[in-house]
């Protein structure tokens, strides 16, 4: 007889952040938060080991650059809360100052906060707007403490979950008040509801919230700041019996003469060489940042085709019939409306999210600088056609995984051609121009095509195909003049590269243009899809185009 193997335990669901930080609280054991002010910073203080966080109102308004006196408003303040909550998994509590006015504002803070997941708050029971502690303490009001309570059972009473903590800070010895007052404050709002009392001291040694610690006898969890007594050994605060020792400032202060140094030597050396090695590498942002998350997600979610795409784009030819303007740069560098055609060009496509450009050069190579782009050379531009400059260009990046575009350095293009391409199906698509007369008119040489039915209301509905092209079509076989713009889908480019090198292989090879690889394809069987459209595109072939191709730029 054969025993089903036993099931295994669920999972036990995480703790939720209110109770993790309410369990610090509560430890046997002395605790430790470290400030953090932004999101990055909160993400650092998680990665180092630490427990939970400290979101200290004297870093969270330095950030803004502004005073630690409630210059920076609470919904600011909340809005950076969420940025941190986000960044990480500790509980944080939060430096609610006074708590940003009386009891109904508290109240209302805690409900903010919580929707937030901000484990916890700590108030203070100074007045309304705030002052550092550390700046003329001795002068700074306390609150009536009866009035603080309010601000305490009026929290306790918002909050919805029953492990948010609200922590009480006392600055009755900030203030110049002695241990009785401190003890007497600490009392009420202990009976407030208070879930632990923050004593805090501005002397350099510890003797003030040791004697408190002392006399309070454990009746309930009592944290610290150690900012001003920091020579004071971590052990002697472990030994009193305190909650949580708060390291309150210190992510911010040690970026601040980082900060300061390196800005120096850059205003002062003006080169990135003597700081380089000191800073993080951007990939360290990245990391913190989570980039790979996002890249991730990009590949899950976002549609691939056209964003993985690649161009090659045909630009070896000089253009002599620019004269002059093609002495020193080719036709696809000649400026129009302030940048080369090529620029024109890279533009389209990067508008459609397509980065991945080659450019195959042949005259004045070097003057084709543009940045951001691949480049192949064709040495023999002057013996060869555009047949060799594609071969040229498809042995240099054998990758044929992604969608192909192929187009000429010297045909400009609105970018409803690039959609027209890849929105329409098929493994072979070219766009074609229903205005071929205009070629004519213009006294020019065209590609002209036959498909398998002329431009109508039909095409619309009805897929059209290439059966020829060439330049010498007879004008009652025209249906349209090819624009230059071919897609080629990823599935068929080993077809294409045959098709290419059977065509490379043969006499008189080297003159052979683009229409002859159409029409070869097409007597071969495959599909070339044809989109119809009437202008969107420039030719430019003559000085008169030039002057046309500013107004179309």
């Amino acid at each position: 007889m054969t025993h089903p193997l036993p099931k295994a335990a669920p999972a036990a669901p995480a703790l939720r952040r209110t109770t993790r930080f309410r369990r610090l609280l509560e430890s046997d054991e002395l605790e430790f938060l470290l400030e953090a002010h932004n999101g990055l910073s909160a993400r650092i203080v998680e990665e180092a080991g630490f427990r939970g966080i400290w979101a200290g109102g004297l870093c969270m308004s330095a950030q803004y650059g502004v005073r630690d006196s409630n210059e920076a408003s609470w919904t600011q303040v909340l809005e950076m809360l969420e940025f941190m909550a986000d960044a990480t998994t500790l509980p944080i509590l939060l430096d609610g100052d006074t708590g940003y006015g009386n009891f109904n504002n508290v109240r209302r803070l805690v409900r903010k906060l919580e929707q937030r997941s901000i484990a916890a708050v700590c108030i203070e029971d100074k007045l309304y707007p705030k002052t550092n502690s550390f700046i003329d303490g001795e002068r700074q009001k306390l609150a009536e403490i009866d009035e603080f309570c309010s601000r305490i059972k009026a929290g306790k009473d918002a909050q919805s979950d029953d492990d948010f903590c609200i922590v009480t800070r006392v600055e009755a010895f900030i203030a110049g008040w002695g241990l009785g007052e401190a003890l007497r404050r600490a009392e009420a709002y202990h009976a407030a509801g208070a879930d632990a009392i923050l004593i805090h001291s501005a002397l350099t040694q510890p003797a003030e919230v040791l004697a408190f610690q002392r006399e309070w006898a454990g009746r309930c969890p009592v944290v610290i700041v150690p900012t001003k007594y920091s020579a004071t050994p971590t052990e002697v605060f472990r030994e009193a019996g305190f909650s949580i020792a708060i390291w309150a400032n210190h992510l911010l202060r040690a970026a601040i003469p980082a900060m300061q140094a390196c800005a120096r030597t850059l205003a002062r050396e003006q080169n990135l060489r003597s700081i380089e090695d000191d800073i993080a590498p951007v990939k360290e942002i990245f990391r913190l940042q989570g980039a790979s998350e996002l890249q991730a997600a990009e590949e899950r979610y976002l549609p691939q085709r056209e964003a993985g795409a690649r161009v090659i784009v045909l630009a070896a030819s000089r253009g002599s019939a620019l004269g002059e303007l093609t002495d020193e740069r080719p036709k696809t560098m000649v400026r129009v409306a302030g940048q080369p055609l090529l620029g024109h060009i890279v533009a389209a496509y990067n508008a459609a999210g397509i980065k991945r450009i080659t450019v195959v050069r042949g005259y004045r190579p070097e003057a084709v600088n543009l940045p951001s782009l691949s480049y192949i050379d064709n040495p023999r531009h002057e013996q060869t056609s555009e047949l060799v400059s594609l071969g040229l260009a498809l042995a240099g990046d054998p990758d044929d995984s992604r969608d192909l575009y192929v187009s000429f350095g010297d045909v400009i293009f609105r970018r409803y051609i690039l959609d027209s391409l890849a929105e329409a199906e098929g493994d072979f698509v070219i766009v074609v121009d229903t205005n071929w007369e205009e070629s004519v008119n213009r006294g020019r040489a065209a590609d002209y095509v036959r498909c398998s039915q002329p431009y109508s209301r039909r095409t619309f509905a009805q897929p059209v195909w290439l059966e020829r092209c060439a330049e010498e079509l007879p004008p009652g076989e025209r249906h349209g003049e090819w624009t230059g713009m071919l897609r080629v889908a990823a599935s068929a480019l080993p077809r294409l590269r045959g098709t290419v090198s059977d065509l490379g292989s043969q006499p008189g090879h080297e003159q052979a243009k683009l229409h002859q690889l159409l029409t070869r394809l097409a007597e071969e069987g495959e599909h070339i899809r044809v989109i119809y459209t009437t202008g969107h595109w420039l030719d430019v072939d003559s000085l008169d185009d030039v002057v046309a191709a500013g107004s179309f730029a």
